[in-house]
This record gives C-alpha cells, structure tokens and sequence, in this order.
C-alpha cells in the first residue's frame, strides 16, 4: 500500500538512530509521529501513547510503515530515551523556520519552566528548561536544558545562539537581564531587546524609580517621554495598564554599559475588582533597545503568554506530573509537547469562537479527520 507522505514531518526524518540496528522492530519516524499525534490527541503519558496507536492503527497505517505493529510501552521509553536530544532540537528548530514568519517588530519571549515530575538523573532533581516562544505565530522556537533555574544566565545564551530571530524584539524577565546577553542579541541574532529591570542590578534599578519618581505632568509633554494606556475588563475586575518609554538617557551613568540600550521604560498596572472596589497597583521597570512606546508596551504585554504557556503545559499536558524522567526523556517529550502545543496553537488562532487547549485535544482524540486538521492543515500547499 502506498503510504502517504506526512506534511511537515521531513525535518525529522534525518535523526540518527542511535538503537542497535539488529534489534530495531520499529522504525524511529513511527514512534515519533505517533508520540506527536498521541499527545495532540490527550494522551499524556507512554500507556496512553500506546492505546491511542492500538486504538488508530488503521488510521496511522496510511502514514507509517508499521512493520511490526504497535511499540510496546517500553520502546517508547527506550527510544525517546536515546534519541540525541541536540539533533531532536535542530531537527525541531527546522520544522519550526518553516512555519515561523519573523517580520520586523515580531516578539520572542524567553523564559524557564521546572517540569517537576521529571528527574534529572537524582530523585531531587527537577528538569529545568529555558524557551522561546513566538506569541503570534504560536510556535516554540526552540529549548535548552539547564541544571537549575539558577543557571538560566548561561543557558539564555546557548538559546539564543541556536535561534534565527533576525528584526525581533526579544524579551526576558530580571533574571536573563545581562550585559552580555543584551550585547548577544542586538550583536549576533541582530535584533531588540525589552528587558525586566529588579534589584539585582541596584544602580539602574534604584536610578530608574527615582526618574520617574521626580517626572511632573509636564515632562510627559515633552519628546523624549511617551505614554499610552490600556485598559482591559473582564473576569469581574477592570484593568488599566500606563506604558511609558523615554529617550532621555543623558543622565544615566551606567547606560553606555548596556550595549544597544535606547530607552527605559516604566508599567504601571491597576487592577480595580467590581463587586469590592477594591484596587491594587504594581509599577515594573525596563530597560529597552526600542524608541516606540507601542512597540515597548506590545512586548511586555505579549511576554505574559509564555507564562500562560507553562500554565498549559502543567495543568493541560500534565508536565508537572509526569513521570518521564530517564536521560534524555524528559528534555525529548518535553519538545514533542511543545511541538503539539504549536500545531493546536496555529489551530486556536483559526478559531471564530474560543476554545480551550483541553478541548481541543479532546476533539481530536474522538475525531481523526480533526487530528489530521490539527497536524497538517498548517502546511498545505497555497
């Protein structure tokens, strides 16, 4: 029977096969496309995984050789277990250029995520992953593994050596705020930064407060200082966001130590809760390479969305209770969820009417031409 060719899928196609050729009863592409379409399908551990493809074998037949049948549990563990995660993640970073279109303005937010069900070797040690996220296109641009989230600071670079992020603008919590890695992004990946700003860089910090502290009603007319406000309701409570960004770095002793750096930037949100009255105000700061306030406010707002991505993953992937956690397991699936975030993602952006990442996944678990809608509609041919 002549199979057909599955869309998108070829990037990963070159991985090496590191099992031992003579007892190989399963090919590898199988088990990762079966992983793939299992996990859109809500199945969140190695025994759904494999009652899906017992219950879809007719299905994954049009797709997949299958000389053997159905892996068993433990082949699922054995191979994620060896595939070489580094070739995984170029192979994944290639799949992911292909549907990324990165323009001039694009935001890519980086950011760390403990999947704590997953050890790392020792039974206290957590998984600790650093991503890219792309919020408008939906896509994981890629993923490093790090000891701790201590160790972000070095792992931020590696990621970012590995991403083609040209014209973006990147954002980073106060942790990844780092010369060095400010100097990376607008030297090496020629790009922008937006940058969370706390005390563990006291002097601009502390500098920072007092400048907008000490701005009166009419600095805000001036040129070097811009100003818009949001305000969003909902959820029972009204939400009103203050951007601004000034240009006026003259006075900043430090600012030649931040390579790129053009602005800094100052939000300040309240949140008023309807049925109280209630209201409570947080004032974060930035240090920015970008001169527009809206460009500035679109990527701290935006930025909240590979939060929500951790969010998802925990409660709707079940990261955190997973149980996956031998060699290089937990950083394989943990990019094969990624991957089934993106493609469910490219479908929720569709959507006229909002549906939830857990009722999506439901769907395609009880429709199969609603899995083949998820899995491949993004790479039809125009």
């Amino acid at each position: 029977m002549e199979r057909i060719k599955i869309p998108g899928f070829e990037s990963f196609s070159v991985i090496y096969d590191r099992r031992q050729q003579s007892k190989i009863r399963h090919n590898l592409i199988d088990i990762l496309f079966i992983t793939m379409s299992a996990i859109v399908a809500h199945c969140n551990d190695f025994e759904q995984m494999m009652i899906f493809a017992e219950m879809n074998e007719d299905w994954l037949g049009k797709y997949l050789e299958l000389p053997n049948g159905i892996p068993s549990i433990d082949t699922f563990r054995r191979t994620l277990r060896t595939i070489d995660k580094e070739q995984l993640q170029k192979c994944f970073i290639a799949w992911a250029r292909e549907l990324a279109q990165i323009h001039r303005g694009s935001i890519v937010s980086i950011d760390g995520k403990t999947a704590r069900g997953a050890k790392d070797g020792q039974p206290t040690s957590a998984v600790h992953l650093v991503s890219a996220w792309m919020n408008s296109e939906g896509l994981t641009l890629g993923q490093v593994k790090t000891d701790d989230k201590s160790n972000e600071i070095t792992a931020i670079p590696e990621l970012l050596k590995l991403l083609s992020i040209r014209d973006a603008i990147v954002t980073i919590d106060a942790m990844g705020t780092q010369k060095n890695i400010a100097r990376q992004i607008i030297k090496e990946n020629h790009a922008d930064y937006v940058l969370a700003l706390k005390g563990n860089h006291e002097i601009p910090f502390n500098d920072i407060i007092l400048y907008f502290s000490s701005l009166t009603k009419e600095d805000f007319d001036g040129e070097f200082i811009q100003t818009i406000i949001n305000t969003d309701t909902g959820h029972g409570r009204i939400e009103r966001r203050e951007y601004t960004l000034t240009t006026d770095m003259d006075w900043m002793s430090w600012r030649k130590d931040w390579f790129g750096l053009k602005s800094v930037g100052m939000v300040k949100s309240t949140v008023t809760y309807k049925k109280t009255g209630q209201a409570t105000t947080d004032t974060r700061y930035f240090i920015a390479s970008v001169i527009s306030v809206n460009d500035f406010a679109r990527a701290v707002r935006e930025h909240w969305a590979i939060e929500s991505i951790h969010w998802t993953l925990d409660v709707t992937f079940r990261e955190d209770a997973s149980r996956i956690r031998k060699d290089n397991e937990p950083f394989n699936v943990a990019l094969i969820r990624k991957l089934a975030i993106s493609v469910l993602k490219k479908e929720k952006l569709q959507l006229v009417k909002p549906r939830s990442y857990n009722a999506l996944r439901y769907r395609a678990s009880l429709s199969r031409d609603y899995l083949e809608k998820v899995l491949f509609d993004n790479y039809k041919e125009e």
